[in-house]
């Protein structure tokens, strides 16, 4: 290598950004874990006496009592008036009329304020990691898309991004927090050990504007399916927990005092569904965008590399659970069971293959 293409290549990556971009992670990090001892504080802390709707609202199912409820009679000048108290049962289609829960901090002051300060720690640490994505970038003049580690450090931060932007359109999603913290904290921590890549150039095959399009898209889509997952995964608690109800028996401690604060099954049913259903157009132009990009970089828009078929495997799972949703014999539980299985797909795309599967897409840094 001459001088000149030796000097050239080091101007081509600038280490003191590098070492900017990996403080900035760590310092994410941390306050990160700040924000998951305050979502543990408001789980703990918010008032248990603020919660048992659910319990409350299913007692005339369970009870099944066929007789009309109490009336209470108000004397309105010489007009009697009666007032019937509404009393929630089964819907004919098998879903529940069930309030959703007061939220991790249970209705009460105490749990809120922790609340609060677990958002403002979370919204603090996603603006450090994103400095950190943007100096890894501003380090070598590119997207900071091109190895596993890259990719890792930006889909938490898309991630969190997703959860404020939600709770910033004023979306109930507060419940979210400790689940999606506990996930980012493990996901950087596998990124900062396992995955770690040295700030370096691209192989010729990514130098294209087609990363910005293709890769960016994947991202944000595995961001908003995780979310989809993670309330699907909730339902299926939930949904447990009020059929126990509804059919007389007692949950436990912690069942009653976490899982009933939760929305109701209903509710993360159909908040899952419709996350899942907004993004599957974006994930099925994800895959076109990477086979026109295939074409250009390989010279055929579609060759069965593992990485593109594991991507058609998770659109077609997703495909199956959006059908199978709208149809009115796989309602409830068993889609559910048909989205968790197209995230454990997608997780597969995002880490087995990279990690565990050769092909042309073996360029992640591991």
């Amino acid at each position: 290598m001459t001088l000149a293409a030796a000097t050239e290549l080091a101007a081509a990556t600038n280490e003191n950004l590098a070492n900017i971009s990996n403080t900035l992670i760590y310092s994410s990090m941390a306050v990160y874990t700040l924000a998951f001892f305050a979502y543990i504080a408001e789980w703990l802390l918010g008032s248990r006496s603020k919660v048992g709707r659910t319990a409350a609202a299913l007692t005339p199912a369970k009870a099944g009592k066929a007789a009309a409820p109490a009336v209470t009679v108000k004397k309105g000048g010489s007009t009697a008036v009666l007032e019937r108290p509404k009393v929630v049962v089964r819907a004919t289609a098998g879903q529940r009329d069930v309030p959703d829960g007061p939220g991790a901090h249970g209705g009460d002051a105490q749990g809120d304020l922790y609340g609060r300060i677990a958002i403002s720690l979370t919204v603090l640490a996603f603006l450090i990691e994103f400095g950190g994505v943007l100096a890894r970038a501003l380090s070598v003049q590119r997207a900071p898309w091109g190895n596993m580690y890259e990719f890792n450090i930006t889909f938490s931060t898309v991630a969190v991004g997703v959860y404020l932007s939600l709770l910033a359109l004023k979306k109930n999603v507060r419940w979210l927090g400790l689940f999606l913290i506990t996930t980012v904290l493990l996901d950087l921590g596998l990124a900062v050990t396992v995955l770690y890549t040295a700030s370096d150039q691209l192989v010729p095959a990514l130098h294209s504007y087609w990363l910005y399009i293709h890769v960016s898209t994947a991202i944000f889509c595995g961001a908003v399916f995780y979310v989809g997952a993670v309330s699907t995964l909730l339902y299926l608690f939930k949904d447990s927990y009020e059929n126990k109800l509804a059919n007389g028996g007692t949950p436990g401690r912690f069942a009653n005092s976490v899982l009933d604060r939760l929305p109701a099954s209903a509710s993360l049913d159909k908040f899952s569904y419709r996350v899942n259903a907004a993004v599957f157009p974006l994930w099925t132009f994800t895959i076109i965008a990477g086979a026109i990009w295939a074409g250009d970089a390989w010279g055929r828009y579609w060759g069965w590399d593992p990485k593109e078929t594991w991507s058609f495997i998770t659109w077609v799972a997703y495909a199956c659970y959006l059908h199978a949703r709208a149809t009115a014999g796989w309602k409830g539980r068993k889609a559910a069971y048909l989205a968790l299985i197209a995230f454990g797909c997608w997780l597969f795309n995002y880490y087995g293959v990279n990690i565990f599967v050769s092909g042309k897409h073996s360029y992640a840094g591991v």
